[in-house]
């Protein structure tokens, strides 16, 4: 770890395991031998010119491209005057060799906290643009997939701004969207568009005037580009929630026995990464989180998810809960990351961290299709347990949960872990229900 925040994450192949973290990626197989790395992510553009080869900045995100068996690996660049996301998609199968290399532009926009999802039809981009110091707006970009992956270097990028002001308030665009990303294979429906989730928080800092999920359809048309369009399409009141602890000063939040406090995250009103999609044929789903106050005592950091249905119909939350064994152990957990596998099962990673007795740790929980809605009964099991507790206050920003393209059921999860020592590394952990 050589910064804060490290920004975790990885995606899962036939063959291959690539985590990514600021500002480095490694390559391995699925025993766990590496094969490539780390290596400075910018070295994917060594070559390629211009700020994306001559900056390492980081806010990294790997996704495994299944319909396409196809690695793509990004980061953002952070100097200006120009701004970047720098996108590579792997010439083959094989994420150790060659990669197709781009430079999509935002302008004089820095694309803060830029979050992908692929669809059938784009790689879909999120950001969190700035004019300078001013929040600007949400990004929202989709790139052709077939150009991007036949290396076509004018790849089609079509692209919204949706500002507090344009989308009816700040509330409606929080401080992020997340794209969809599609799991499993079966497909969206033909013409379906690219769902782009936000949450808003009535105790927030925007003035929402409830709590809710907002759903953005992104519906992208690359014959007639003018004919595009990404609209706030519902807004879908759920359970109260509070996304700012009142344990917390700023980014102080989270207790570890070194003592120190480390960020929470929830004041961000944004769902974590992935916003998971899933077909089931007779449903489609979509499965974000978010860090919440659990109100107790004692009050506690939780995990609140849900399982949205019918999104381009009408939305519904067929589930929600919020994961917070923290009221009865005196353990926070937070910065999740969930998925769902090919029967409906649920995966749920995060943070784990407490004053006294447990150190920054990589935890996860699950529940069966089967079990109560709302529920995630089938126990924690870690990834890796801390040893050491963290110099200063910013935890990663995003995790990742995801799901094995092999059998559709292996879960694999990546998060940071603070060892002996007091610099956090990455870690890597696979499991799946029986």
């Amino acid at each position: 770890g050589g910064c804060q925040p490290p920004d975790p994450n990885g995606d899962v192949g036939p063959n291959h395991y690539v985590a990514m973290g600021n500002l480095q990626f490694q390559v391995f197989n699925k025993t766990g031998t590496s094969l490539l790395g780390p290596t400075n992510t910018n070295a994917l553009w060594a070559g390629f010119g211009g700020p994306c080869q001559a900056e390492n900045a980081g806010d990294p995100v790997v996704l495994y491209d299944q319909l396409d068996d196809r690695w793509i690996l990004t980061q953002f660049t952070a100097n200006g005057p120009t701004f970047f996301n720098c996108v590579a998609i792997s010439t083959t199968p094989d994420p150790t060799g060659t990669y197709f290399r781009y430079a999509f532009t935002t302008g004089s926009n820095f694309p803060d906290y830029p979050k992908y999802g692929m669809w059938n039809d784009a790689l879909y981009i999120s950001t969190r643009e700035f004019a300078g110091a001013a929040f600007a707006g949400v990004g929202a970009y989709a790139v052709n997939r077939a150009q991007l992956v036949a290396g076509n270097p004018g790849a089609q990028l079509i692209s919204f701004l949706a500002s507090p002001a344009s989308a009816g308030g700040a509330f409606n665009v929080g401080d992020g969207l997340v794209p969809t990303d599609l799991d499993g294979a079966q497909l969206p429906p033909a013409g379906s568009p690219n769902y782009f989730l936000g949450s808003m928080d009535q105790g927030g800092p925007y003035g929402a005037p409830q709590d809710a999920l907002t759903l953005w359809k992104f519906t992208a048309n690359f014959v007639t580009p003018a004919s595009s369009t990404f609209v706030l399409a519902n807004t879908i009141p759920i359970a109260a929630f509070d996304t700012v602890p009142s344990f917390c000063a700023g980014r102080s939040c989270i207790p570890q026995p070194g003592g120190g406090l480390i960020d929470h995250l929830g004041y961000r009103q944004r769902p974590l990464f992935r916003a998971a999609y899933r077909n089931f044929g007779s449903h489609q789903s979509l499965v974000p989180n978010q860090s919440v106050e659990v109100a107790g005592p004692p009050v506690m950091s939780g995990i609140r998810w849900w399982e949205v249905r019918s999104p381009n119909a009408s939305p519904v939350i067929h589930q929600e809960g919020t994961y917070a064994p923290g009221v009865s152990d005196g353990i926070h957990r937070w910065m999740g990351a969930i998925a769902m596998d090919t029967v409906g099962n649920m995966a749920l990673g995060f943070s784990a961290s407490s004053a006294t007795t447990t150190f920054p740790s990589s935890w996860y929980t699950g529940r069966f299709a089967s079990d109560p809605l709302g529920t995630m009964p089938q126990g924690e099991a870690s990834v890796v347990n801390g040893a050491g507790s963290q110099s200063g206050q910013r935890w990663g920003d995003y995790a990742d949960m995801v799901v094995d393209p092999v059998d559709d059921c292996t879960f694999w999860y990546t998060n940071e872990y603070i060892p002996a020592g007091g610099v956090w590394r990455m870690r890597v952990g696979s499991f799946k229900f029986p």
